[in-house]
């Protein structure tokens, strides 16, 4: 749902009286617009955070059944959440730590393939996966007692910026006048469309069917992923007790026949995939969610903060960027920018504004290269495995098992991966 409506006919009150005054206001109720509305509060902030659907709290997740969104935590986002004070509240028994991946190509030869070991990098874990709801129940208790944080339901109908910040107008007729805003309304972004901030948006042509499953194998705590000929990507995500999540990208026309299977003829198609090694790693799989299924593009912001001459406005999460799920960091990206944008904060000369030009532009920079980086290796390797000519095919799993002989270029993937977070 739209956090903000392009609305020509909305006006701010007469009175400025009637226009309260915070430091900083974030739009948005997802993961990231959690993390940073409750970051900025413990900065000693007045944040108020704005989303349709706030009075809704998220409920604890419980019972043998798993939401169907389920994330990679990478060891940077627990450290942010650590920061927080939030990561050892959340519960635990429904975190799995992943201690093991294996990328396997498409020729199902046994030496196309990539194996990383948290072993081997001298690491206690490569990531965690949960669900969702996990995180942010969790960040919903934490932000109910701190006292620096208002949290609002509603919709912003306007903003306008201009050098002394920016006033937004919701749709109960209310006003909020704030130094900076925080954009964390999703891939549609409604603010970075207000404000003229165009973005490359990409369809891959995909959709992504996301299911549970009960395995009769134990998973190892490994993550596993095939990349299958025609383009297809399946995941299987390690989750507690002998479970897993799967995410398979695939063209649209294969993901609206896949959620109409029924578990028989989901048992008939893993004992097929992969020459049958979904089947020979997890044993027999018994669904445990209902399989959905969302579309795959990639979006980049032509910037991450407002207009030059007044950007009072910063970028994160999905409204910054989106990308491919085959490396799993879509959201541990977004929290990347949470985490640099509170490090900068943080450490602002003491003459500064949060919403002076100078930190929105550190903000920036740091985050570009990052977000350009990840995006470019996620997108070209989607593409790569997309590729049908037989040189292109060799080229990929050869690549694969070069990469798997080099302890060095695996130790740096899993150190990019790893998505380290320095506070001070």
């Amino acid at each position: 749902m739209s956090e903000v409506r392009q609305n020509t006919t909305a006006k701010l009150p007469k009175n400025t009286s009637q226009i309260r005054i915070v430091d900083v206001v974030v739009v948005g109720g997802g993961i990231a617009g959690k993390a940073c509305a409750l970051g900025l509060a413990q900065l000693g902030l007045q944040t108020i955070q704005i989303a349709p659907d706030l009075d809704q709290a998220v409920p604890a997740p419980q019972g043998s059944e798993w939401g169907q969104r389920i994330y990679a935590f990478s060891p940077g986002t627990q450290k942010l959440l650590a920061h927080l004070q939030v990561w050892d509240a959340i519960d635990h028994s429904r975190m799995q730590a992943v201690r093991d991946m294996r990328i396997f190509g498409d020729r199902g030869e046994k030496h196309d393939q990539l194996h990383l070991s948290a072993f081997e990098a001298g690491t206690p874990q490569l990531a965690w996966i949960g669900e969702s709801n996990v995180i942010e129940h969790t960040l919903d208790q934490a932000s109910r007692f701190q006292n620096k944080l208002e949290r609002i339901t509603g919709v912003v109908e306007s903003i306008e910026v201009d050098s002394a910040g920016a006033t937004l107008l919701l749709n109960n007729g209310s006003a909020l006048q704030a130094q900076l805003v925080i954009a964390a309304d999703g891939a549609n972004s409604p603010i970075r469309t207000t404000l003229g901030i165009s973005a490359k948006e990409e369809s891959y042509s995909q959709s992504a069917v996301v299911a549970n499953w009960i395995c009769t194998n134990a998973h190892l705590e490994t993550a596993y992923q095939w990349f299958l000929p025609g383009g297809d990507i399946v995941a299987m995500l390690p989750l507690p007790n002998k479970q897993v999540s799967m995410v398979w990208s695939t063209s649209p026309e294969n993901a609206a026949e896949l959620l109409k299977l029924d578990q028989a003829v989901w048992s008939e198609k893993f004992a097929l995939i992969a020459n049958g090694a979904i089947a020979k790693q997890l044993g027999v799989l018994t669904l445990n969610s209902t399989p959905a299924a969302f579309p795959l593009r990639r979006i980049r912001a032509s910037r991450f903060i407002g207009p030059e001459e007044n950007p009072k406005v910063a970028l994160i999460g999905d409204a910054a960027h989106v990308m491919h799920p085959l490396a799993g960091q879509g959201l541990n990206l977004g929290l990347r920018d949470v985490a640099t944008l509170l490090n900068i904060l943080s450490k602002r000369e003491s003459f500064r504004l949060p919403n002076d030009k100078v930190l929105l532009r550190r903000y920036e920079r740091q985050r570009q290269g990052d977000t350009s980086a990840l995006l470019w290796v996620t997108d070209n390797l989607k593409k790569l495995f997309s590729a049908s000519s037989g040189t292109e095919k060799q080229l990929r799993n050869w690549g694969l098992g070069i990469v798997n002989r080099s302890h060095f270029i695996k130790r740096r993937l899993i150190e990019r991966a790893l998505g380290d977070i320095d506070f001070e």
